[in-house]
């Protein structure tokens, strides 16, 4: 591929001027241990590293050696309490999540972290083909005049666009946009497999990759490139394009309640925060640990905007031409760090059995070495059992690590169940496990037979417990950071605790604005679930017919 050219250069400044300062400076500047490189990486890439990009210290000056990989025994992570985005770039970094790519704002996924991802497209990919999609694929280059077909999308996208400008060494005739997502060239092909009603609806997904130029990036949650899946459809009627945009919205809640455990608040994004090009947005949003909210799944009503940009029409039953309804959905990487965020605590991830890539881990402790051939025997038969009834298992046997590491290690990870199997265990017939949502002692169980159906029923029934435990955690912790409130003057206040605030909304979208500007908070969403009752407008006191909720978000 040829060189990339951004529409601005002029705002990467801070970026270059980040690249000649030492990477254990913004360690420093962070206050976060120097661990790990893996975590030294990832500070360089925060927001707040753009802003304290100061003189540098004589001593980091005359140095240019990177930091060296300290002993894992001192790879602890920063509390949550303390300093929750350096919390959460440490669990990213120690738990093997990713790391950064050598171009700003990229990231790596590593096996643990595209195994999360992997737990997700497996239940998803399902589901859409359930509800009649098929996957396809469309190309990453996409000619910009297709960007600017449509106005409005152009204008929300100009920001974030990478260009390709040269390629095979020569300048192109027309420059390359790197796909941001793809509603004009699933319209360009579109139009030409759409001619009559025979061909709707026409219902696609892809998973893919895309590309958004941001500036404040975050692993996981904000970054140069991420992973998704996007949806495309196209309807003969307006109403069909809105049940099938709902229809996916619906099976975006289902799947963050169910598989994720995280209670995410569905409704329809307001006029300002819909996306470029949609008639409507619909939104999952999610409280996260640090209770902003998490934009984690939307599905957009798209109307006729994109078929009129790019003339899609069809001809209907009356042999009358007419151009075609659509919806676009997706949900991308960015729910594994909500995941994170929602689920993890001091020790490290928690994960949702659904998703876990490990649900058990086993651990054989022996310390003669007579013991270990019976203490590895029941480890394996153990596996075997639970592996043949589906669970995700494996067995840590390794023997240059004491069994407390691993203990420490797994929980770090956020396997949701350990068995522990002793010499002592063996001659019982049982074995110790340990749920890692429970800490300590309250969450070890001890005797548990390993008669294969009793420990499968057990562990099943375990797992279910904790799915069930983690969800309940979350939405005790959403419902108790959600004020209602019934005057501007009640959602600053909310909004200055660090709460989400909802209520009563009509005004306009220069007061949303004027909210934004003065909290810094958004309407993340109209809830489907609105109160029943009169209301009147928190800003205005004009009657209104819905509550919106106002939070910070990512």
């Amino acid at each position: 591929m040829g060189a990339l050219r951004l529409p601005s250069l002029t705002s990467l400044s801070s970026a270059a001027a980040a690249a000649v300062v030492p990477r254990y400076y913004f360690c420093r500047q962070l206050r976060l241990p120097l661990r790990s490189l893996s975590a030294a990486k990832f500070s360089v890439q925060s927001s707040t590293v753009e802003k304290e990009i100061a003189a540098t210290t004589p001593e980091l000056e005359a140095s240019s050696q990177k930091p060296k990989l300290q002993p894992e025994k001192d790879r602890v992570i920063t509390p949550r309490s303390k300093d929750f985005n350096a919390w959460y770039l440490d669990i990213i970094a120690n738990a093997e999540l990713a790391d950064y790519g050598p171009v700003r704002g990229t990231m790596v996924i590593r096996p643990y972290g595209y195994a999360i991802w992997e737990a997700i497209q497996d239940y998803l990919n399902v589901k859409f083909k359930e509800t009649g999609h098929s996957n396809m694929y469309f190309p990453q280059f996409i000619p910009y005049s297709f960007i600017e077909k449509e106005a409005s999308h152009v204008e929300g996208f100009s920001p974030e666009l990478a260009v390709v400008t040269i390629g095979g060494g020569k300048e192109l005739e027309e420059k390359l946009v790197v796909r941001p997502t793809s509603e004009t060239i699933v319209n360009h092909m579109f139009t030409q497999w759409i001619h009559s009603y025979r061909d709707l609806p026409l219902m696609i997904n892809q998973w893919a990759n895309v590309t958004r130029w941001e500036m404040r990036t975050k692993p996981f949650v904000r970054t140069l490139e991420f992973l998704w899946q996007e949806g495309h459809t196209a309807h003969a009627s307006p109403e069909e394009a809105e049940k099938e945009a709902l229809q996916m919205i619906d099976v975006y809640t289902k799947f963050a309640y169910e598989q994720a455990a995280i209670p995410v608040v569905a409704g329809r994004k307001s006029k300002v925060e819909t996306f470029a090009g949609a008639a409507k947005t619909y939104t999952i949003e999610a409280m996260m640990g640090d209770r902003k909210a998490l934009q984690a799944g939307t599905s957009h009503n798209l109307g006729q905007n994109f078929s009129r940009a790019f003339d899609t029409q069809f001809m209907d039953e009356n042999g009358q031409r007419q151009h075609v309804w659509q919806t676009s959905w997706a949900i991308s990487t960015r729910f594994v760090g909500g995941i994170i965020m929602t689920h993890g605590d001091d020790v490290g991830l928690m994960l949702p059995p659904n998703l876990a890539p490990i649900q058990v881990i086993i651990v054989p402790i022996w310390k003669k070495a007579d013991e270990k051939v019976g203490v590895l025997s029941a480890a394996s038969t153990a596996k075997e059992a639970l592996q043949a009834a589906g669970i995700k298992v494996k067995i840590d046997d390794s023997e240059q690590r004491t069994p407390g590491w691993k203990f420490n290690f797994w929980e770090m990870k956020g396997v949701p169940l350990r068995i522990e199997v002793g010499p002592r265990d063996v001659s019982n017939g049982s074995v110790v496990v340990s749920r890692r949502d429970i800490p300590g002692k309250q969450g070890k169980v001890f005797g548990i037979s390993m008669e294969s159906s009793t420990l499968v029923a057990y562990v099943k029934g375990k797992l279910d417990e904790i799915q069930s435990s983690l969800l309940e955690r979350a939405k005790t912790f959403r419902d108790g950071n959600i004020v209602d409130v019934s005057s501007y003057s009640e959602l600053k206040e909310a909004i200055a605790q660090g709460k989400w605030a909802r209520g009563p909304w009509s005004a306009s979208d220069s007061e949303e604005l004027k909210v934004k500007e003065e909290t810094g908070a958004t309407i993340r969403c109209f809830p489907f679930e609105q109160p029943e009752g009169t209301k009147k407008c928190l800003m205005t006191g004009n009657p209104a017919d819905e509550v919106a909720i106002f939070a910070k978000s990512y």
